[in-house]
Formats: C-alpha cells, structure tokens, sequence
C-alpha cells in the first residue's frame, strides 16, 4: 500500500506539512505515480484472493485514472494478476445515457480495463443512465445496498473536479449523502464538454455514489493531475471542511492518500512557499521565487522591498544569507531585467553575457513545434514575427492535423463549395451525404477527416505566409498518436517519435520552440511535448544538438510564473495588432470553437489578455512598461 511503502508522515502533524490535513505524495509525473497506485490495488486484490474474499473496488473515470488501468491491464497480462475475485462498484453515470454511447462510463471502463481482464461480467457494476426516471429513486437504493451487502469497499480510487466534486457529488452535497441523482454543476459540464464536443451536449444530471459511500471505503487513493487542479488540490487538503467543497469530507477519513503530480501540488504552501514552513536551502531560483512572491504580496516593486518586509513575512532567513534587502532587491531585479530581449534568436555583434539567448550564429535554423496547426501564432505570434523580421531560418512544424476541432457546420460548408466548383466530384458528394446524416456516437470517415485537415492546413498556410515565411519552411507531420477521429487519442508511438527525430535531424536547429503548456482540455499539447522530450533524448549524442536550445512556451490556458521565465519578448501595440490578424487566419477555430474550456473568450481575446498581464506583471516588479510581453522558459536535456 502506498501507506506502507511510502515515506507516511500524518497530514498536519509535522512542521513541513503543519498546514495540510489529508495524507499526500507528490511525484514528477503521473505516468510514476499511476504505476504505484496500480501496485497497490494489486497488492489488495491478491491480499483478498489468499483469504478467499471477494475484492471490492469502486472505481473511478475520467483522465486521471487511466494510467492507473492500463497499469493493472498490463499486470494481468504479463504479470498474471487475476481480476476473478474482483467486484466492482463505479462512481457515476451520466443521466440519461445509453452504456453502448462512447461518452458513456460503461464504454469507458470496459474500453480502458474491463475488455483487457478476466473480471466475471456479473462483478462490473455501473449505474444505469438507462433506468427510467419513475425507477430512479429505487435503483440508487438498490445500488447502494448492493455495495453494502458486501460489507462494503476495500478500496475506492477517486479523481477531483475543480468544483471539489468526488464522484459526481457537486458543491452542497452532504457528508452522509448516498448514491442519488444529482444535478451537474456548469463548471463540470464545461470540463466535459470536449468530451462531447460542446458544452451544451453535456447531461446535465448524473447518477453518483454519495459523499457517505465513498468515505465507509477501507482505503482512498485521490489522483491529481495537472496545473488545472492545484487550486482546488490546496482547498481541499488545506481548508476548512465545507459542502462548497466537497472533497473536504475526506480530511475526516483516517485511511486517505491524495497522489498528485508536481503540476497538481503546486499551490501547497509547503511547495509554493515552503520557507514558510520550514528552514530553507536558498538557491538562486528560490531567492528569486520568494522575492517575486514578496513583491506580489505586499503590492511593492523589487526595489522598494524593506528590511521589515521580508522579517513581517517569514522571509528573515534570507537575509540572513545576503545581507540587507537593499542587496538582495539589485541582484533579483537585474535578473528579471536580462529575462527581457528584443532579439529571441539572439542579438548580432552584442555582449550576449547577461541576454537569454547567444549572439551566434547570427542567423539561426530555427524550428517552432505547434500541437496544432494555430498555437503557433496563438502562443508566440509576436516572437515568431519578431525572429522572422530579424532574418533567421524559421521552419514550422504542426504536430497533428487538428482536423477534430473543425466543426461538421464548417466542413459541410467547404465540401458544399467543392461540388459547387466540380459537379461531378463524387468524394464531395460523399462527404456532404456523411456530414448531413451523421449521428452524434459516428467517428467521422477518413474522407470527413481529410477535409477537415485540409480546412486547418490552408488557414496554417495563409498564417505562415502573412509572417513572411516561405511554404518550403511549413511542415505538416500529422502524428499517427492523434488520428483517431475521435477526442481520445491514441498513445505515444515509435512512429510518432521517428517523424520528430526525422525533421530535427534533417533541419539541425540552433533554436527549438515547443509548447510547455500542460493545460489544455484534451491532453494533445503534453503528448506532442513528451514526443519532443523523447526525440530529443535519442538525438543528444549527435553532435548539432550541442548547439541547440530548446524553449518552452504557453498556450491560451496558462502562463508561466515571472519567477519561471528566462526570456521576456515584450511586444509594442503594432506587433499585438499583427499577431491578431495571424491569429484571425485559423477562421475555423475563432468562433464557437469546440475546445475552449470554461473560459468563453476567443482564443484571441484571452491571449491578448495574458501577454497583457504579463506585461503588467513585470511593470509592478519594478521593471519597465511595456504593452504585452510573450514568456519563455528554457527547456536542458
């Protein structure tokens, strides 16, 4: 058990973590953490097979646990673990919905664990999103009774909305709360609505286990993932029990493990700010975060930081090391001010000593990586402007076809016009027969696909040509990972990993651009950058990576912190307006665009918004005004 195997200090009970009240580990990646949780669920089962006891586990769906299934897939297949003495119980459904839908939590489990083992189909229960509203009542009833006859859960594996909900148990939902339907709060649905490919094909009702179900299980393991989840990860282990919170319940469960990666604990204050918790080694980088999150605090720039400042603020200790805040405030300040260039590749004939990026060779091969054929210019339009104006050798190179965001209103339009221009266009005429009579559960055909990628190509090739780069230098790699017609993708394979090694080998960058943004709803933005990681550990030893760098930027869901960037392009209001225009070329993607998320502005909108407040981030630091300002971090493998 992760209890057992892990170093287990009781939440609250020691200085480092005197602010948390629920039991957590943190691991660099989830793909780590998945295989420990996936152990252990094995470690009950085969505890239970030796005692002759029925395994029960409740199961969770959605993003988080999957790692986790295809774990305990692979530890039945190669490691003989044996699902025959196992019962299970699922959260949740949504209501209605037909188990043979592909949103539906039946098609789910038995897609990603119960199709792969040797469970006995009498042991999988999920709730029906079939029983009619009449029987409602009664079936939660009945469900709940069922898992009580068998003396109730060994284990219940949980994930985290950012409403707080466990299961579908929405902010309200009492502590004693039973398996019940329940109304889906907007920001749920909203998560889920790339699932579904648009809010408003969401249910808007579930069936769920209740907040009392969950909390009589044995043992809970809450899997956290993602930037998204931080700050509902520090309400729930770090405040008060509250029904706006729901997940807050488990701090009274003595048996709770919350397992998360870096990205998910990072608003914990024993990590976000953990000279406030205990005593501190001050490297450079935390002496920089801390004075960063001092200024923010206290609404100062760096330089009109006090003595008094820092000792009213748990910060003495650093004092301590550099003398006077006077000192400390100089050296921090000057390393935010050469963060910022005008010259991403690297400024010609300058003292390249305190810039982010080196003077030679002047003009640099250049390869910029977008997820999608529009994060490009979405995430870094004026830094791509700028390193094409300064004349280097800029290639771009969209990683997937992006064909499943273009919507079937779009496409119809585009295969309508087709025909219009050749009547006797038989693939034009199957499209159109396609689109017009496609239900809701069709994966579109390669046909359908092929029009919608050829939709994303062209506003691609209409962008890179507005920035001045020539059609030779675009690069469409189409990643097989991602061709799957549907929301769920495929895993990372060698074939996609070849095809990135390839255009690195072929074009030997002195600069490689990559999207770092780990945010995004639907999970392509951190395959296509774990493809990149991987090429680039293969191709290290070649002797032309010694003179490339790798910059990681952000896309229109999250920004780098100030205390993480290591180059700040500031942008005048001329060069805001240009990206804008880029921006407007992907025309399939500005309005109603299926995957926004909870934020309704345009993707255009909400980067201008980010690089403005960037901007003003750094202005209230104490460093210069500027209109907008694109982040980079730098990326050392």
């Amino acid at each position: 058990m992760i209890k057992e195997n892990i170093n287990f200090k009781e939440a609250g009970k020691f200085e480092e973590t005197r602010f948390e009240k629920i039991h957590n580990v943190i691991f660099d990646s989830s793909q780590e953490a998945s295989v420990l949780v996936a152990q252990e669920i094995a470690n009950i089962i085969q505890r239970k097979e030796e005692l002759n006891e029925p395994c029960l586990l409740g199961l969770a769906t959605g993003s988080s646990p999957v790692k986790v299934y295809e774990e305990l897939v692979r530890l039945h297949k190669e490691e003989g673990l044996s699902f025959a003495n196992v019962v299970t119980f699922n959260l949740d459904e949504y209501y209605p919905m037909d188990k043979k839908d592909i949103q539906s939590y039946w098609y789910f489990m038995h897609e990603h664990l119960f199709n792969h083992v040797n469970i006995l189909p009498q042991n999988i229960n999920i709730p029906d999103g079939n029983v009619s509203n009449e029987d409602l009542q009664q079936y939660c009833i009945d469900y709940e009774m069922k898992i009580k006859s068998y003396g109730g859960l060994d284990f219940q594996l949980l994930g985290i909305g950012r409403t707080g909900h466990i299961g579908f148990n929405e902010p309200g939902s009492h502590i004693n709360s039973a398996t019940r339907s329940i109304t889906l709060d907007h920001l749920t649905r909203q998560d889920a609505a790339s699932s579904f490919l648009g809010v408003d094909n969401v249910p808007r009702k579930a069936i769920t286990m209740g907040i009392g179900t969950v909390r009589n299980a044995k043992r809970i393991v809450l899997l956290g993932w993602g930037i998204s989840k931080a700050e509902i990860i520090k309400k729930t282990i770090e405040g008060e029990i509250s029904s706006r919170v729901p997940a807050t319940y488990l701090q009274q469960h003595n048996n709770t493990t919350f397992v998360l990666d870096t990205e998910a604990s990072s608003e914990l204050t024993r990590v976000k700010t953990p000279w406030l918790v205990k005593s501190v080694i001050w490297t450079e980088e935390l002496k920089l975060k801390a004075v960063a999150w001092l200024s923010e605090l206290t609404k100062k720039p760096f330089l009109k930081l006090t003595d008094k400042d820092y000792n009213d603020n748990g910060m003495s200790s650093v004092l301590e090391e550099e003398g006077t805040a006077y000192h400390l405030n100089i050296k921090m300040f000057n390393k935010m001010q050469q963060t910022i260039t005008g010259w991403p590749g690297g400024k010609p004939n300058a003292d390249d000593t305190y810039r982010p990026e080196r003077a030679t060779p002047e003009k640099k091969r250049i390869i910029i990586f977008s997820p999608h054929p529009d994060d490009d210019v979405i995430s870094m339009g004026g830094t791509f402007d700028r390193l094409v104006e300064q004349g280097h050798d800029v290639y771009i190179a969209y990683q997937t076809s992006g064909n499943i965001a273009v919507s079937n209103e779009e496409a119809l339009k585009f295969a309508e016009i087709s025909k219009a221009l050749n009547a006797s266009s038989v693939a034009s005429e199957k499209i159109i027969d396609f689109l017009k009579n496609k239900k809701s559960n069709d994966i579109d055909s390669l046909e359908v696909r092929k029009l919608k990628g050829l939709i994303r190509r062209s506003e691609s090739m209409a962008a890179t040509r507005y920035l001045g780069v020539p059609d030779s230098n675009v690069n469409f790699l189409d990643l097989p990972f991602y061709e799957t017609g549907t929301v769920k993708k495929n895993n990372l394979g060698e074939a996609d990993i070849e095809i990135m090694c390839d255009i690195i080998e072929r074009i030997k960058p002195h600069q490689i651009y990559a999207a770092g943004d780990l945010a995004d709803p639907h999970g392509t933005h951190k395959v296509c950058l774990d493809s990149l990681f991987e090429a680039l550990k293969r191709l290290k030893h070649k002797s032309f990576m010694d003179d490339c760098w790798v910059w990681l930027y952000r896309g229109a869901w999250h920004e780098w912190e100030s205390y993480q960037i290591e180059m700040a392009v500031p942008m005048s209001p001329d060069q805001v307006l240009k990206k804008r225009h880029a921006i407007f070329y992907h025309q399939s993607q500005k309005d109603g665009v299926m995957f926004q998320g909870d934020d309704s502005r345009e993707f255009w909108v909400r980067v201008e918004d980010r690089n403005r407040l960037t901007a003003e981030k750094y202005h209230a630091l104490g460093l210069a005004d500027y209109s907008a300002i694109e982040a980079f971090k730098r990326y050392y493998f």
